[in-house]
């Protein structure tokens, strides 16, 4: 396989990048144990460690469709992107784990998170999060384009249900739950420091509820429904209340018709705690 440069260090990479080779922020070793089942992600999953958790989340290959998918794009890849390496490998959470806001999106885009190796970097969608993120203190830089380009978080961490690029963005209910004790397990990490959840997105706001109830936290019955604006009280297994937030999500069909503005994203990020 032919060995290109990463567009940042310069480094040479094969495409999809395997890990260990010093991809920035690549947290996994060529020893990290790999998840190849449901069953697997559940046991891998029960780390109490959040760089093991990381580096087994970014080597999980327990849906074949998606490892399939995700691996043909990095191959193939999209001709503007052709003389970049591809990450290619499910994306871990990006941000401080002692955030007080955590950013619920809902999977890695094919040609952008699949492509860089960070959430909601190199596609359209991130220019719109991480300008507002950075209008509203919790990003050090307005644009986030690759791996290892500088950006830095403050406050706030970003995860995803999903953790692999799927096929027209919409992961099957099977690879959902397969991949939900990841989810949880990052729930467990920032449930100490928590403050809010912000969900992109209904179907985003739905994988959080029920990996909230998957973890133990206290959720409303019935279900809270998702708007954007809406909030919902929940709480920690300790009892701790919890904001959760929706937001429509930062995809072109919302922000190209206008049905989510830079204001109405800009006013959701400033309710949340500062």
């Amino acid at each position: 396989m032919t060995l290109l440069p990463h567009p940042v260090t310069g480094a040479p990479f094969a495409s999809p990048v395997p890990p260990g080779t010093g991809w920035p922020g690549d947290p996994a070793t060529a020893q990290t144990p790999v998840a190849r089942t449901a069953a697997g992600v559940r046991r891998l999953a029960a780390t109490p460690d959040p760089a093991e958790l990381a580096a087994r989340i970014t080597v999980c290959r327990a849906c074949p469709r998606l490892v399939d998918w995700r691996e043909e794009v990095a191959t193939t890849k999209r001709a503007a992107f052709a003389d970049q390496p591809y990450w290619g490998r499910p994306v871990p959470g990006l941000g401080p784990l002692d955030a007080r806001v955590l950013v619920v999106g809902l999977a890695p885009a094919a040609h952008g998170a699949n492509r860089t190796g960070r959430n909601f970097t190199g596609d359209r969608s991130g220019d719109w999060l991480y300008a507002a993120l950075h209008r509203a203190g919790y990003a050090s830089q307005p644009q986030s384009w690759a791996a290892g380009d500088g950006l830095e978080l403050t406050g706030v961490r970003i995860v995803a249900p999903v953790r692999c690029a799927p096929p027209a963005n919409k992961p099957t209910g099977e690879e959902r739950a397969t991949c939900a004790p990841w989810f949880e397990a990052s729930l467990r990490i920032s449930e100490p420091h928590v403050e809010a959840i912000l969900c992109l997105g209904s179907i985003g706001w739905d994988a959080t509820v029920t990996a909230l109830r998957g973890a133990g936290w206290h959720v409303p019955r019935p279900k809270p429904r998702f708007g954007h604006g809406a909030r919902a009280a929940v709480a920690t297994p300790s009892g701790r209340p919890v904001e959760l937030v929706g937001c429509y999500h930062v995809s072109q069909q919302n922000t190209f018709t206008g049905r989510l503005t830079q204001d109405m994203l800009d006013d959701v990020l400033a309710s949340l705690p500062g």
